[in-house]
């Protein structure tokens, strides 16, 4: 184990630019929290598990518009609400 041992001033330092980071971190992200903390949100994976279908099943709910998403740095975001509505109206389309 390596010790190495630094002044007082230098580690006050960097916890007050630790503190700084983490302050402008919270600020940059304040304005998106709302719309998270509204409703849960779910990504692919979650949803294909909580309905218990594939991801190609999935993409053809998204094709027809039978469930409604968001899309984040390239990455598909489902509201709770939205799948709970889709389960409870039984099976989305019928195969032809």
């Amino acid at each position: 184990m390596e010790v190495i041992a630094i002044q007082k001033s230098a580690l006050d330092g960097m916890k007050n630019e630790l503190k700084e980071l983490l302050e402008m971190t919270e600020n940059a992200t304040k304005k998106y929290t709302p719309i998270f903390k509204e409703e849960k949100w779910l990504d692919n994976q979650e949803v294909c598990l909580m309905m218990n279908i594939t991801k190609r099943t999935l993409q053809t709910y998204k094709d027809k518009e039978l469930l409604p998403y968001s899309k984040l740095n390239r990455k598909n975001y489902y509201k709770l609400s939205d799948v709970q509505a889709l389960l409870e109206a039984g099976q989305p389309y019928k195969y032809q």
